[in-house]
């Protein structure tokens, strides 16, 4: 009789735990898009190359997308069963609230386990390989993008004309460059010979400029300088390559928890960097948590409605989804600044989901309804 309940109940929440994962994963890729949309048109980054970004990209929305996909899957199906009055007949038959946890439990440890192999393995390598693969991008607009005799501009800002280009030896004669990438300053480089020179391990491409003079003219034109220079070189990084993308992505996000561990021991205590490196690595736990506690928060929301259905617990859905990831960064930011020790800092959005778990499923148990519109007013002191 169990195992034929707990079916039942698993086989409500399941389908609709997968639809709204891709849903929510969905919506978020699509705002990325906009920036892949532009690569196409304006840097003539090939289809393939845009597959290989989505794929990169996809664990970290996925890893976005889990506490929805579990708070809002098991919050309609109790709210399917609330509606039809399947609780009722349920508790009827002497079936507690209690006796239904187990596939709330189980679709809950499924969200868990996904959500950290996603933060412990996937999640890394696809930030790791995202990067990698814009660097490559911006190699390969470095050797096609500069044409001898012709003016262009292979990186935001940057305008070359070269008299002659060797792509072999990536060897340059008679160089002109206009850098604008300073707002403050415009700096124009004439040389004689320039080499570009790829850092893959530093994601940067340095040009090396020999026998030469800058330019330095200030926004205004108000100030000038001239500086000679027998070498001289010029770096190129990912922010300047396409800031929009590489500016998502954050170097601690790139790391396993045997590189992050390894971080820690070699930063000072009470550092910026080092409440970065320790927040992520408590956040490859906590996250994990916070979707299996909004998994089990569902659960009483759901059997609690009556009314207005499946359309008023996708709005309530929404508003604690977004309510616990503005909590969640907000907290975030303050242990990375040292305002809150991380170790503490980061499991305060899991001990908030659990003590509204608690109480939630309390008044539930008890048939006490959750006037949510009645907290609120009393939040503010006013009564309804």
């Amino acid at each position: 009789m169990k195992i034929t309940l707990y079916k039942y109940i698993f086989r409500e929440i399941w389908p609709t735990f997968v639809a709204i994962l891709f849903v929510f994963a969905f919506i978020v890729l699509a705002t990325r898009m906009l920036s892949i949309t532009e690569l196409i048109v304006t840097k003539g980054v090939g289809a393939t190359l845009v597959g290989k970004m989505v794929l990169y990209l996809f664990p970290d929305i996925i890893s976005f997308a889990l506490p929805a996909a579990a708070l809002m899957s098991v919050m309609l199906g109790f709210v399917r069963l609330g509606v039809d009055n399947e609780i009722i007949a349920m508790k009827s038959a002497g079936i507690s609230l209690y006796q239904l946890l187990p596939p709330v439990l189980l679709i809950s440890l499924i969200g868990l386990a996904i959500s950290l192999w996603l933060g412990i393995m996937a999640v890394p390598w696809g930030n790791r390989s995202f990067k990698d693969l814009v660097f490559q991008i911006a190699k390969s607009k470095a050797d096609l993008g500069i044409k001898e005799r012709v003016f262009s501009e292979p990186f935001d800002g940057v305008v070359f004309y070269v008299n002659s280009f060797s792509r072999s030896g990536q060897f340059m004669k008679d160089v002109f460059v206009v850098d604008r990438r300073d707002p403050e300053v415009s700096n124009t480089i004439l040389a004689k010979a320039a080499k570009i020179i790829v850092h893959p391990k530093e994601r940067t491409i340095v040009l090396h400029f020999i026998n030469g003079s800058i330019f330095m003219v200030d926004r205004e034109q108000k100030s000038a300088r001239t500086i000679q220079f027998k070498t001289y070189d010029l770096s190129i990084g990912l922010k300047d390559i396409m800031a929009e993308l590489s500016s998502r992505r954050h170097s601690p996000k790139e790391m396993a928890l045997g590189e992050l561990w390894q971080n820690l021991k070699n930063l000072p205590q009470d550092s910026t960097k080092r409440n970065q490196m320790l927040v992520k690595l408590l956040e490859k736990a906590a996250l994990p948590l916070g979707v299996f506690l909004m998994g089990l928060v569902g659960m009483p929301l759901g059997a609690q409605m009556r009314s207005r259905g499946k359309s008023k617990g996708i709005g309530l859905s929404l508003a604690i989804f977004v309510v616990y990831y503005l909590f969640m960064g907000g907290i975030k930011n303050l242990c990375e600044t040292g305002a809150i020790p991380p170790a503490l800092g980061v499991w305060i959005p899991d001990a908030f989901l659990l003590a509204c778990w608690i109480y939630l499923f309390r008044r539930v148990v008890h048939e006490r309804p959750i006037r949510l519109r009645a907290l609120l007013f009393w939040r503010y002191g006013v009564y309804p």
